[in-house]
């Protein structure tokens, strides 16, 4: 671990400077990918980045390619000095903060973009049009500026990990892309930046969503196989909790299509809003 101050850099070329610097050096690169308004969960994520590189760059970056026209990223929480802060507690080398118009210089609309079919058309992708596109599109660009040896992600954003991994292997990109598990507050709610549009009743509540995916675990590990009337009753309990549930879906755990016959493992989904703010979480499930 680099005992070094962090640096600050908003220019993608001087980003890629830096990194070639220590490998000259023989250094191996980890890099995390945020939006900011950091937690616990990409702490996490920085921790694990030190046990396996020797220099690590965080990037922040709120991507407006990613949102569609009805969604919240003008009040995405950004909270660029206590994000300083953190990352410079927990030993990051590099803070890659770049300015909208340094990744997209030609504007959003005529920019190159990457799609990833079929896992970017599901689930979060089939209600938020264009999603999918913005999130590859960007890690695309994050992947080809630092070259990282490794690049982190937390597995609460199931489908997004699929799509990066599917992105990085269908374009032979030389690095590894690593699954972090979901860090949780006691409860069980898992940590997102979203999690502050909750008011206190709803965040009492919010942690429902994981005890349901428990439940419908148990019932998927008991011998369950009526994977419609499980996810209905689980979207069920949380609409007449006050939830307004996007999907809750037990998935092939690759593909993320519907299961085949005597699955080994699957993956519960659920995307469900609860005031402001749009939950989403999973559970794997390992069936032998």
């Amino acid at each position: 671990m680099s005992n070094v101050r962090m640096e600050i850099i908003a220019k993608p070329r001087q980003v890629t400077q830096r990194v070639r610097e220590w490998r000259k050096q023989g250094l191996k690169v980890a890099l995390v990918p945020t939006m900011g308004n950091l937690h616990a969960g990409h702490t996490t994520l920085v921790e694990r980045a030190h046990e396996c590189a020797d220099r690590v760059v965080v990037s922040i970056f709120v991507n407006p390619l990613q949102f569609g026209p009805n969604e919240d990223f003008q009040a995405y929480p950004r909270t660029p000095k206590e994000d300083h802060q953190l990352l410079e507690q927990f030993k990051t080398d590099l803070l890659f903060a770049p300015e909208v118009s340094d990744l997209y210089p030609h504007g959003m609309h005529s920019h190159t973009k990457v799609e990833v079919p079929d896992l970017s058309d599901l689930l979060c992708g089939a209600l938020r049009p264009g999603h999918f596109v913005g999130v590859a599109t960007v890690v695309a660009k994050l992947f080809n500026v630092v070259q990282p040896d490794v690049a982190l992600f937390g597995e609460k954003d199931f489908q997004q990990l699929a799509v990066i991994r599917r992105m990085a292997a269908d374009l032979c990109m030389p690095l590894e892309v690593l699954g972090i598990p979901t860090v949780r507050d006691a409860d069980g709610l898992a940590m997102s930046s979203r999690n502050r549009y909750l008011d206190a009743t709803q965040r009492a509540l919010a942690p429902t969503i994981y005890r349901v995916l428990n439940e419908v675990k148990t019932a998927l590990q008991q011998g369950r196989r009526d994977y419609a009337v499980l996810q209905q009753v689980a979207a069920q309990q949380l609409n007449q909790l006050g939830f307004n549930t996007d999907y809750v879906a037990v998935r092939d755990i690759s593909t993320l299509n519907a299961p085949e016959e005597n699955p080994k493992a699957l993956v519960i989904l659920v995307a469900a809003r609860l005031g402001k703010a749009r939950l989403i979480d999973n559970l794997v499930v390992q069936l032998g």
